[in-house]
């Protein structure tokens, strides 16, 4: 089992920044394909990046594209999310997932990020 924790979470301006951080414990980390999805409230969970063992692919939902970096360090078993530009349709509780790219296998306890207007 690996178990996956969030942190770097919380209240910012739009147009601000933040950095998640999801760090993995428990089986070797490196193989898995890591994402990141989002809730907001009254919604279905969606996808927002992954990014591969290798870190030679990585995906985005459209709507984050150009203002959200997802990078993973496989020696410190640490995936992180770079949050620019944000908005307040960033708003959500923000989800650190691990699988192999089509099926999501360990999931967080998620991170709220809250984007005032």
């Amino acid at each position: 089992q690996v178990q996956l924790v969030e942190s770097g979470g919380g209240l910012v301006q739009a147009g601000g920044s933040l950095r998640l951080s999801c760090a993995a414990s428990g089986r070797t980390f490196s193989p898995y394909t890591m994402g990141w999805f989002r809730q907001a409230p009254g919604k279905e969970r969606e996808f927002v990046a992954s990014i591969n063992w290798s870190r030679t692919n990585t995906a985005y939902a459209d709507s984050v594209k150009g203002r959200l970096t997802i990078s993973r360090d496989n020696a410190k078993n640490t995936v992180y999310l770079q949050m620019n530009s944000l908005k307040p349709e960033d708003t959500a509780v923000y989800y650190c997932a691990g699988g192999d790219g089509s099926r999501w296998y360990h999931w967080g306890q998620g991170t709220q990020v809250t984007v005032s207007s």
